[in-house]
């Protein structure tokens, strides 16, 4: 039998008393003297930090190890943090090699202890009259929550409860009220809470504290919480026989319902995506607002459930999104989208996915800022998925940020994703780069909603004028005659060149040339309609 050292790699806590559990469980293991050597550390959150462990093993002239991911499911830790700190101590440590281990559940030994746990709680009242919400942490990785739903419903078997409905602390649905509710209107007069975790820590204390919430607004029923998993015998037995499958190459993952290899709905961003470190919502931050992962590896955001994705959708043109916009859209339950939003990209949505059209027609029906404001926020706070899609980039006036401050004044946490703004790219689609060696070093994007001389107007129309780079002009149709006259009398030449884009990247994309003096006999006579672009300067000459 190999009895290779075994290291034991949790993922961390805040709580002194899950560290503690941890470290007793790694000398209830070693005391079993089934191996040759046994250290455990922690990927981040608490000490020992996992480098200690490691060099501990290596100083004890060990080469080669069992690294056990101390973890309950398949999920982001246990699929990318884990092996990325295993990578980089492989990178300290030279000719260090190791089996990884699988996940430890689900597994009947762990049923045992959960029953054991319940049982307890119970203090010799009937199984039958019992229910259990079953409450696992909860993930962005849809097999992880499935799992606990797998064993919500092993736990079940052939032990005589009521019922075990599974529930989350985190990241999904049914929260932990949420279940006990629904627990309540299936008839449950008595209801035990069992956290479906290893160790103390703060999700499980968080787990009681909503728990203690619920059944003080609800007397007439008995709720009751369980203890956590915790440092035992089975731990310790399914530790040791998850480290003779590492060593036999039995590592099976489920691969069937993977996110990172079958696209699942509102989760198809993640097919064929490397399983890098990821940060976890409800991990706190350290002092600097960064988590303890080590390198600079900044993870795409995945759309959670009541997050509002704040989305570019570009030029016009449906691929002209960005990836991690289009991913976006992929995991949306409702989007509302402006007029100039792609429409292509509408019609591709997930079936059943809800469209609020925010479409700003000039002078036409239009949802006001504040309803939109209210939309977002209320779909939101329901749980949903919701995506606000718009034109351009939505912080080049977009009103993007007004409607970031809105969610942040409500409580509702936003996903900002850049998109290609037509200031650059309406020009460049019509063979005009805005800036170019020896012709432009400048370039100023203005908004012309607000004719020159109006008194809410910030632009500086004179300094304008008296510039050398180029000028693209936004939401001008209706004030370009007026805007053009201001150029002209504050010094900008009559002949400079102009190019009018509309519908720039679509195939109905259609362009005007003029001079500057001309331009608004130009738009009048060609009868030009919104959406159009002006870009105003020299560059214009450059156009094939």
């Amino acid at each position: 039998m190999d009895r290779s050292p075994l290291l034991i790699v949790g993922h961390g806590t805040r709580s002194a008393a899950g560290v503690a559990q941890f470290a007793a469980l790694v000398e209830r293991i070693r005391r079993r003297a089934a191996v040759d050597d046994v250290d455990g550390g922690f990927i981040e959150l608490s000490r020992p930090p996992l480098t200690d462990a490691v060099g501990a093993l290596v100083a004890r002239g060990h080469r080669r190890l069992v690294a056990l991911p101390l973890v309950l499911a398949a999920a982001g830790h246990g699929k990318g943090d884990i092996p990325a700190a295993l990578a980089r101590e492989r990178q300290r440590h030279p000719g260090l090699r190791y089996a990884y281990g699988r996940p430890l559940g689900p597994h009947p030994l762990l049923h045992e202890v959960l029953a054991r746990r319940i049982d307890a709680a119970l203090d010799g009242d009937d199984r039958a009259g019992t229910w259990v919400a079953l409450i696992g942490r909860g993930s962005t990785d849809p097999d992880a929550n499935a799992e606990v739903a797998k064993v919500a419903r092993l736990l079940w078997e052939g032990r005589g409860y009521a019922g075990v409905e599974p529930g989350f602390v985190s990241l999904a649905e049914p929260s932990v009220p949420a279940v006990l509710e629904r627990l309540r209107r299936l008839g449950a007069r008595r209801i035990v809470v069992a956290p479906y975790f290893l160790f103390a820590g703060v999700l499980p204390e968080r787990i009681g504290a909503q728990s203690d919430a619920y059944a003080a607004g609800h007397r007439e029923l008995d709720v009751r919480v369980a203890g956590v998993i915790g440092d035992c015998d089975a731990l310790a037995d399914l530790v040791l026989e998850r480290h003779a499958e590492a060593l036999r190459g039995d590592i099976r993952m489920n691969c069937d319902t993977c996110a990172y290899r079958v696209a699942l709905p509102g989760f198809a961003d993640k097919v064929g995506r490397p399983q890098t470190p990821h940060h976890h919502p409800d991990d706190p931050a350290d002092g600097h607002g960064h988590h303890h992962h080590h390198g600079d590896h900044h993870h795409e955001p995945a759309l959670r459930p009541g997050q509002v994705a704040v989305v570019g959708g570009g030029p016009g043109p449906d691929d002209l999104i960005t990836v991690r916009g289009k991913a976006m859209l992929d995991a949306a339950d409702v989007v509302v989208a402006d007029r100039l939003a792609p429409a292509g990209l509408l019609r591709g949505l997930r079936p059943g996915v809800l469209v609020v059209d925010a479409g700003k027609v000039p002078r036409g029906p239009a949802m006001t800022q504040d309803a939109i404001n209210d939309a977002l926020i209320g779909h939101a706070r329901a749980g949903r998925r919701v995506v606000r899609l718009k034109g351009g980039d939505p912080y080049v006036f977009g009103r993007g940020h007004e409607e970031v401050l809105a969610c942040a004044a409500a409580g509702v946490g936003t996903v900002l994703v850049p998109g290609v703004s037509s200031a650059v790219a309406g020009p460049a689609l019509a063979g005009v780069p805005v800036t170019h060696r020896g012709v432009a070093h400048d370039v100023t994007v203005v908004s012309g909603h607000l004719p020159p001389g109006h008194p809410d107007s910030l632009v500086d129309w004179a300094a304008l004028a008296r510039g050398r780079g180029t000028v693209v002009l936004l939401m001008a149709v209706e004030s370009i005659a007026k805007i053009a006259g201001a150029l002209v009398e504050h010094g900008r030449a009559p002949d400079t060149p102009v190019l009018v884009v509309r519908d720039a990247g679509h195939p109905g994309q259609r362009s005007w040339s003029s001079r500057l003096d001309e331009l608004g006999a130009l738009a009048a006579r060609e009868e030009v309609r919104p959406p159009a672009v002006f870009v105003v300067g020299p560059v214009v000459d450059l156009r094939g």
